[in-house]
């Protein structure tokens, strides 16, 4: 996990007074809230297990409790057969945690099972002569260890004073992990060859995905009995007189650091000229300690970098600062049709947790013809980017997984230019689709929410869209939906006259699922009226508060984890 000290909040200092009166006044009350609260929670947790072992309550032989709660969360799930068996067998006087621990656990065991699948030396590579399907074959074996990471960071919060003190990371944890099997899947459906690989690794991860898609509805559950008491804001604060840790100067100092100064911390600098130790990027990178538990800065003076980047998942902390956002780039043209899967075509990915990157281009420069070509991926959890340029055509910014942040950027793309599954807020950024080829529509997002209980989402704040370009002849809308639940907002943003007046495309067919969420909220501009868009169920009309749940604070958690180098607006 990250080192929480390594981070500013960006708290309100003058409300400082006013908060801390505030704590004081509420110690008074909290242990006796705390203690109803919690009489309530177990009313409403019995009365649920009560409800599910009702109709057997005529049975000869009663099941033991920890049965009776696994019965209970397993009707929450989306796979409760597989649920049912996994977590029979449970030991006797089981909590609602301790199963959910369990259900982890299983998960863990069947993905270690399953990931033996993509092992170099398994029988599945035998035979195998395209680097294609090599390399799609070789992205699983990593993603299932990025999965299994993900499931091991939320089995590892049985340290934590509460399951629901964590119940945000969890979440998250649980939906990248369910999104990195996904992704291996669908790397297979990017070329003719794959689909005779597609069935036989689909099955294989069956069981994994379905435990992992079961422990996010378990912890999904748990969340929402302890919201509707609101004790999960109540167990996340202090019980007694000290103040709130947001709150302490060490904490509140904001350190509004300027890309000048950031410069002057720099551990290692990189410059293409020689002036200094490190010509690349990437050597920088490797000379890096892992998993540091303090912020490491590398300066990258300006010049063109052609260079594939990867922050590997042991570089923590990581703040990569440039000359300016078209000063310092970053440059590869990786792409599908020249036999790269779309997940290793990244010009710069971003894998290590807490990175930020600052002032830095990126850009694949594949061209339209070559279909996906992905300029910059993150997958790595609580990763902010501040005034960067992003630019390729199809798949321009993949937002695989986990919390992301942008702010200031310039994002430039075709086809489906804004994607992935992770948590992410754009704000304050232009967003620009250029020409594609002809015959194609542009569509800015493609979000890939599969799971309902998954909490992802693309969230647009404050920007302005407009064309890079004349695209006279072209449709361009404002998303397609790439999975069942995809989710998407687009907020307080400047829509120019070229958006298609019927805003969304499906992706298949005439429309798209019920079950997606689509939504437009306070957006201005001869583009942003709603009168004719598309009429799909999951295209929805939302008040403030439900727009506000789409914000950096509540949706990113932002105001625990953005730096102090990046400049950020935490609500509506």
């Amino acid at each position: 996990m990250i080192n929480m000290s390594t981070f500013f909040s960006y708290g309100k200092v003058n409300e400082f007074d006013q908060a801390k009166l505030e704590s004081r006044r509420r110690t008074r009350r909290r242990i006796l809230i705390i203690g109803l609260s919690t009489v309530v929670l177990v009313a409403v947790v019995v009365a649920a297990v009560l409800g599910s072992a009702s109709t057997k309550s005529n049975s000869k032989n009663a099941k033991p409790r920890s049965t009776i709660a696994a019965l209970t969360v397993c009707n929450e799930t989306l796979y409760k057969e597989t649920c049912y068996k996994s977590l029979a067998n449970a030991p006797g006087k089981m909590g609602f945690e301790d199963i959910f621990k369990l259900s982890i656990k299983v998960a863990m065991d069947e993905l270690s099972k399953a990931s033996e699948y993509f092992s170099e030396d398994a029988d599945v590579f035998s035979g195998v002569n395209d680097t294609r399907t090599i390399t799609a074959l070789k992205n699983c074996g990593e993603l299932m260890s990025l999965a299994l990471d993900h499931l091991n960071s939320s089995l590892s919060s049985s340290s934590w004073s509460s399951v629901l003190d964590a119940a945000n990371d969890l979440r998250t944890w649980l939906s990248s992990a369910g999104t990195y099997q996904q992704t291996c899947i669908d790397g297979f459906q990017e070329f003719a060859n794959g689909e005779k690989y597609k069935n036989g690794i689909s099955e294989n991860l069956k069981t994994s995905t379905e435990l992992t898609s079961n422990s996010l509805a378990i912890i999904t559950w748990i969340s929402k009995v302890a919201d509707s008491v609101k004790l999960r804001k109540l167990l996340s604060t202090t019980t007694n007189d000290q103040e709130p840790e947001w709150l302490r100067p060490e904490v509140r100092k904001l350190m509004t650091d300027q890309g000048s100064d950031l410069k002057k911390k720099a551990n290692f600098v990189v410059a293409k000229d020689g002036s200094s130790k490190y010509k690349t990027i990437m050597a920088a990178l490797n000379a890096l300690p892992e998993k540091s538990k303090k912020r490491l800065i590398i300066y990258v003076k300006r010049g063109i970098y052609f260079e594939n980047v990867r922050v590997e998942k042991p570089k923590w902390n990581v703040t990569i600062i440039g000359d300016g956002l078209n000063a310092t780039i970053v440059s590869g043209s990786l792409n599908v049709i020249d036999g790269t899967p779309t997940f290793s075509t990244a010009t710069f990915a971003v894998f290590g947790q807490g990175f930020v990157a600052r002032d830095m281009g990126f850009r694949n420069t594949a061209g339209p013809s070559k279909h996906q070509a992905v300029a910059l991926m993150s997958t790595a959890d609580r990763s902010a980017f501040y005034r960067c340029h992003i630019d390729a055509f199809q798949d321009t910014l993949y937002a695989h997984s986990n919390r992301q942040f942008y702010r200031e950027c310039n994002i430039y793309g075709t086809v489906d230019f804004i994607f992935g599954n992770s948590a992410v807020v754009l704000q304050n950024c232009n967003i620009a689709p250029k020409r594609p080829m002809p015959g194609q529509q542009n569509t800015i997002t493609a979000q890939g929410r599969m799971d309902p209980n998954q909490n992802t989402g693309i969230s647009i704040q404050n920007c302005g869209i407009w064309p890079y370009e004349n695209l006279s002849g072209v449709e361009t809308y404002l998303g397609r939906p790439w999975k069942n639940y995809s989710t998407t907002i687009f907020m307080q943003s400047n829509m120019e006259s070229f958006i298609n007046p019927k805003g969304w495309l499906p992706w298949i067919g005439t429309s798209g699922p019920d079950t997606i969420f689509y939504t437009e909220f306070q957006n201005y501009g001869p583009g942003s009226s709603t009168k004719n868009r598309v009429k799909w169920k999951g295209v929805k009309i939302i008040t403030k508060k439900e727009a506000n749940k789409f914000t950096v604070k509540p949706f990113l958690q932002g105001d625990k984890w953005i730096p102090n180098a990046v400049v950020y607006k935490s609500g509506l």
